[in-house]
């Protein structure tokens, strides 16, 4: 691929990526904001936690000027996104994840897209490469193979790893979940310092994102996320075929990029290699300098680029 250049300019951190539109995908009522020609190449663009569309801010305007389509959705219990059925379990296990981002994908008639995303949005674009790779132009992944493995959850990590993970050991009590409750904006805050050690975000940025965490489900989403994937809460019935089949750890046989960012304040960068098996395409693992854990938003140039090498092929 040739050097790919980017002249559009910096958001400033009032900008919003509006208008959203909005469709029934499932089990969910999915709002999304699109950029881009209908008839384009067409790259998913999924955000994680604790963050929102706005990752994504960017990145959407530098490959819709390419002529690529973006569609940016709200995951399951983030801003205007919401479940249909009042019943329908607030479930945020990786099976669910995935499962929405091809429902989307179904309901907006795009037959094939790249799959790019960080954190939650990687982990669902992981599980669609990897079950649905006829789907899948290529995967554009930060911290590599993001696929859960379930039944090896409780074997720790070195201790200077666990220290990041303290949220996720919060969330696993009562006190967490009421923490979360009451203090959304003060975790999320805490864990982008945490993360993004060298990102300089304002209080305009922080606060166009954090509203996303005010729709009614986000607390039960988040909790249910980090009980299941250490195996301490049952998914929802009708994913269980595909954790089946997640519980496998399938490859990934598409074209990949990954990325680690070297400040990355959650996952340490890697040189790839640990998780080079799980990549039976072809796969590049990039480190990024000074980049943290939201990298879309931090270097986004190197993201859409990344897309774009895979949209040329």
């Amino acid at each position: 691929m040739s050097e790919q250049s980017f002249s559009v300019p910096r958001a400033p951190s009032t900008k919003r990526l509006e208008p959203l539109r909005r469709v029934d995908a499932g089990v969910l009522d999915i709002a999304y904001y699109e950029a881009g020609p209908s008839d384009g190449p067409a790259a998913m663009l999924m955000h994680g936690f604790p963050y929102d569309i706005h990752s994504y801010v960017d990145v959407a305007p530098m490959l819709a000027s390419t002529g690529c389509r973006i569609v940016v959705p709200y995951l399951r219990g983030y801003g205007p996104t919401r479940f249909r059925d009042a019943t329908t379990p607030r479930s945020g296990e990786q099976a669910a994840i995935g499962a929405d981002m091809m429902a989307l994908m179904d309901a907006l008639e795009i037959e094939r897209a790249v799959f790019a995303g960080y954190d939650w949005g990687g982990r669902a674009a992981c599980v669609g490469a990897a079950l649905w790779p006829e789907r899948c132009i290529g995967l554009v992944a930060v911290n590599s193979y993001l696929i859960q493995d379930i039944a090896r959850a409780m074997v720790p990590a070195r201790p200077q790893h666990e220290v990041a993970l303290w949220y996720q050991y919060y969330f696993q009590l009562e006190r967490g979940r009421v923490g979360l409750a009451a203090n959304r904006r003060e975790i999320a805050r805490i864990l982008w310092r945490q993360w993004s050690p060298n990102w300089h975000f304002d209080d305009a940025c922080f606060e166009r994102t954090a509203v996303a965490h005010d729709n009614p489900d986000y607390v039960d989403v988040v909790i249910h996320s980090y009980r299941h994937r250490f195996g301490l809460a049952a998914g929802d019935p009708r994913y269980t075929d595909l954790q089946r089949r997640l519980a496998e750890l399938p490859p990934i046989t598409v074209p990949a990029i990954t990325f680690d960012g070297d400040a990355d304040g959650v996952t340490p960068a890697t040189d790839g290699s640990a998780s080079a098996p799980k990549f039976t395409g072809r796969r590049s693992h990039r480190v990024i300098p000074h980049a943290g854990h939201n990298l879309p938003q931090e270097e986004p140039e190197a993201f859409a680029a990344a897309v774009m090498e895979l949209v040329e092929g």
